[in-house]
């Protein structure tokens, strides 16, 4: 046994767990790891096991903090070890929107409506402030800044163009930089909502029992930021993994756009419009170079199968008058799908 179950089973021993049994749970994209742990009793919890200095728990704590005061159903954090990045989270259960969608794909509407819902929701709200931790510590929000911004894009440089075997000189790498410094400059500043940042079908859980914008169990939020709150109904309405169709999609943002407007009276769906093309050609693109850097670095091939739905995406993204630059940037040193997305040729 290594020292780090070692470490997990007495961590469970000191929270009355350990006598449970324990299973894998599905990983992400990070060092994060899960598993469900069972009582002979069967009652069950689940294991965040986030190993220091890779992980960090404290913002998950405190996210999921706020989102409860909210309302809003994020896991209730049974025991914590902060200093060994061990949490026993409350057990939403299985049902992930894209395993309730593919039982029964009737319920798409009603899924995501409610997944909107919660983003009206956490536009009403104010912003989290300081959380404190039994340790002293605390954990502040951050704001999305403009090298936040700016960082992402660069790994399709990084990543993307050196897996393509693509040689892009200065000034092409520099013009690339000022094309996302003012698009920056041209973001709508509205103001700031919490940003959950992966909210999309795989961190969505389906709670039919629970009520309203409850009904939507959220995962995976240690990442938020305060920013644009387009850049959740982004992550949504254009997952990488699944598609949503376009007409739903327009039904969603017009739902959004409805609510946003009854909560906040500064509503301005013109800049929002605008708000939703900057971010979601900035989210995209820095998925684009995520995915390949997953594979090249850490060995996760898989994630290669989503670029071509990414590039889609992106492809879409780029009609908006606003990203008029960055389109021909693309369509001089990217040019075509096929080029973007043939990542996967050369994996194979």
């Amino acid at each position: 046994m290594t020292a780090r179950n070692e470490a997990i089973d007495a961590f469970l021993s000191s929270t009355g767990w350990g006598d449970a049994r324990r299973r894998d749970l599905a990983g992400d994209a990070s060092f994060r790891r899960y598993e469900r742990v069972e009582k002979p009793d069967g009652r069950t919890a689940v294991l965040m096991d986030a190993p220091p200095p890779q992980e960090n728990v404290r913002p998950f704590i405190g996210i999921a903090r706020h989102l409860a005061r909210l309302g809003l159903s994020a896991p209730n954090i049974l025991a914590a070890e902060i200093g060994q990045g061990f949490l026993l989270l409350d057990d939403l259960g299985d049902d992930s929107y894209n395993a309730v969608l593919s039982r029964q794909p009737e319920l798409e509407t009603v899924l995501y409506e409610a997944a909107v819902d919660v983003l009206v929701e956490l536009r009403r709200a104010p912003a989290p402030g300081p959380q404190r931790f039994v340790d002293g510590s605390q954990y502040r929000t951050k704001p999305y800044d403009q090298k936040s911004f700016a960082f992402g894009p660069s790994l399709v440089l990084d990543w993307h163009v050196k897996a393509l075997r693509l040689d892009l000189d200065q000034d092409a790498r520099a013009a690339f930089a000022s094309i996302w410094a003012d698009l920056w400059q041209r973001l709508p500043r509205e103001r700031d909502t919490l940003m959950l940042r992966d909210y999309h079908a795989d961190n969505l859980l389906w709670l039919p029992g629970r009520k309203g914008a409850a009904r939507v169990g959220l995962l995976d939020f240690q990442d938020a930021t305060l920013g644009p709150p387009a850049y959740d109904l982004v992550s949504l309405l254009e997952d990488a993994r699944r598609d949503v169709d376009p007409a739903l999609a327009a039904d969603l943002k017009a739902r959004y756009a409805a609510g946003a407007a009854r909560v906040d009276p500064r509503f301005d769906a013109t800049a929002f419009e605008a708000a939703y093309a900057i971010t979601a050609a900035q989210r995209n693109s820095r998925i684009a170079g995520v995915f390949v850097r997953l594979w090249k670095r850490d060995g996760k091939k898989r994630y290669l199968d989503y670029l071509p739905r990414v590039w889609r995406h992106i492809e879409r993204d780029l009609r908006h008058p606003l990203l008029a630059n960055l389109r021909a940037w693309y369509d001089h040193y990217l040019p075509g799908e096929d080029l973007r997305a043939g990542i996967r040729k050369l994996a194979a």
